[in-house]
């Protein structure tokens, strides 16, 4: 299994000083605005839903 990914900014606040929670597997802390949140992969799209979803219009 290969390393785990690391977020490059924070998702609330954008800064880039994170550091692995406690909490666990995905889990990461910012030091600029004291939160802390998860990531979880939810898995890849099929291809078709990719770019051709029904309902969604094309820019």
């Amino acid at each position: 299994m290969s390393e785990r990914a690391a977020p490059f900014h924070c998702p609330y606040c954008g800064d880039e000083d994170l550091r692995p929670n406690e909490q666990g597997h995905g889990a990461w802390e910012c030091a600029a605005c004291s939160r802390a949140f998860q990531l979880k992969f939810l898995g890849l799209l099929a291809p078709a839903t990719s770019g051709n979803t029904p309902g969604r219009d094309k820019i």
